[in-house]
């Protein structure tokens, strides 16, 4: 991977301002919009849920999509998880027309969310007010915050290299909150986490067919490996080894 990438050109003021309208349960926010980047929690759940099955009806894939909320909750919120970022890993973005503010409360999860402001050069909507408020409890009581998107990645292992690096799952952002920025700020908290906890690199796919997307991540360093194709062993031809795992151990004696 190349040096981590620089994140957006961010505001450097804050207006204590509401400069938001809320109508016909949509909320409008002009002027600033402020953000939060931090780890997921149990009481996320049905939001990245709801996440998931987006980019899968993003990529016409809903036919593919066979989790549950219980079975992401027993994926991402383990009894007794592996130590932070080498499982399952979600951070989500959220937004507010108001300013976060430092959680009162002590949890301690590990990772300290980001707070960033950026400016607007057009009115954004929240559409879906209920769906997308944010259930995340900081003390502070704050009802204007909106899941807006979500980073998905976990640990992962190359005989290239004595140590981990991370597969970067997926990158998604609700229609409301795509170019504006967020994508860089989102991505690069995830490479930050890695630089700054002796992880080697960050890999993942990256779609050919979507010029946006692929330039975005040449953009923020991600260097493309033209050589190597992408494989998968799933479905049924994933089974059949272990329908016949009986039969190729008898062939075996």
């Amino acid at each position: 991977m190349a040096p981590a990438p620089q994140l957006p050109t961010l505001s450097e003021t804050i207006t204590t301002e509401i400069p938001s309208s809320e109508n016909n349960n949509n909320v409008t926010i002009t002027g600033k919009i402020y953000t939060r980047v931090r780890l997921a929690t149990k009481s996320d759940l049905s939001h990245i849920y709801q996440l998931f099955y987006q980019i899968h009806a993003y990529h016409n894939f809903t036919h593919l999509y066979k989790a549950t909320e219980s079975s992401l909750g027993n994926l991402l919120f383990k009894e007794n998880p592996l130590p932070l970022f080498y499982g399952p890993s979600v951070l989500l973005l959220e937004v507010s027309p108001t300013p976060f503010t430092e959680p009162k409360n002590n949890t301690d999860e590990g990772f300290k969310p980001v707070l960033t402001t950026f400016d607007l050069k057009f009115p954004v909507v929240e559409e879906q007010v209920e769906e997308f408020r944010s259930k995340y409890d900081d003390g502070n009581h704050k009802s204007d915050a909106y899941i807006a998107g979500y980073a998905f990645f976990y640990a992962n292992y190359s005989c290239f290299n004595d140590k981990p690096g991370f597969y970067f799952e997926s990158l998604y952002f609700r229609e409301s909150y795509r170019k504006l920025g967020m994508g860089k700020l989102l991505f690069g908290t995830v490479s930050s986490i890695a630089a700054n906890n002796g992880f080697v690199s960050v890999d993942g796919i990256v779609a050919v067919w979507n010029k946006k997307s692929y330039d975005f991540y040449i953009n923020m360093g991600v260097e493309i490996f033209d050589e190597f194709r992408y494989g998968k062993l799933h479905g049924e031809n994933l089974q059949k080894y272990a329908d016949n795992k009986e039969k190729t151990d008898e062939e075996s004696c």
